[in-house]
């Protein structure tokens, strides 16, 4: 967190880091025996949601490719293999999507 924080990286965590302040965002958390969240809290909550749906899916398919597992080699070439693994992940699943 703190690494982060240090380096302004816009962060979307979930619940389990709450109050961990800096440049990590968490959505609003309802506490037993205090109101309901607001409308509006909770429709930041679905947007809060949805971006890190994104990122959530990303990792699970990363995940399947298991050539990341054993993976040695220098940042910038680990970022080509992950966009490459990507770009064939996206064209098999168009081509089976119909």
């Amino acid at each position: 967190i703190d690494a982060l924080t240090s380096a302004n990286v816009l962060t979307f965590a979930d619940k389990g880091y709450q109050g961990a302040g800096g440049s990590v965002r968490t959505p609003f958390k309802r506490h037993r025996y205090r109101p309901k969240l607001s409308r509006r809290q909770r429709a930041v909550n679905r947007g809060h949601a949805r971006l890190r749906a994104r990122g959530e899916r990303a990792i699970a398919t990363l995940k399947t490719w298991k050539i990341l597992t054993k993976l040695r080699c220098c940042p910038r070439r680990a970022t080509a293999i992950v966009q490459a693994i990507l770009v064939l992940h996206r064209v098999e699943t168009s081509r089976y999507s119909g």
